[in-house]
């Protein structure tokens, strides 16, 4: 989880790479009207994040159960989109705050090519941003260090709290 530019969609296709697991990009279930209204650089409400929620989430059950697990990126910005999300999948879950300054995050989506979200969200982003509690199952990582490492830091962690991995 985490704001755009963050790197959650190469952090998380390196750990579902690197443990076998399927790689679901939260980016890729959105319906078209959230494609196009981020595209002109309007952002969603949460009535255009509920049916996208219950889509992924829905999607990251079937995985997770065909599969064993399910590695998957969705911003979930808010605590109220953690819980549906989490909802809809309906089994254990664990995110993982990829957490960086806005200007690291803005270097990055302005090197972003062939990307529909515009650098111009990304204000509007960090402003709905929810920090999650201590109550939530959240790991929180630094984006400075280079993605090899963050996956490293990952698996580490997510081994060392499960006892697998």
């Amino acid at each position: 989880m985490g704001v755009c530019g963050s790197g959650k969609s190469t952090v998380a296709s390196m750990l579902g790479a690197r443990l076998d697991l399927p790689f679901l990009d939260g980016d890729d279930f959105h319906p078209q009207s959230n494609v196009d209204k981020m595209s002109h650089g309007i952002p969603l409400t949460d009535e255009d994040r509920w049916p996208w929620l219950a889509t992924l989430g829905s999607a990251m059950r079937t995985a997770a159960e065909a599969q064993g697990g399910v590695i998957a990126t969705c911003s979930a910005l808010k605590r109220i989109y953690r819980t549906r999300l989490s909802d809809a999948v309906g089994l254990p879950m664990v995110y993982v705050l990829l957490d960086g300054s806005r200007e690291t995050l803005l270097k990055r989506m302005q090197a972003r090519k062939d990307h529909y979200m515009p650098a111009s969200l990304l204000d509007s982003q960090l402003a709905i941003l929810e920090r999650p509690g201590p109550d939530e199952p959240v790991m929180i990582l630094s984006i400075e260090p280079a993605a090899d490492a963050i996956v490293d830091e990952l698996q580490s962690s997510l081994t060392a709290s499960t006892g697998e991995i």
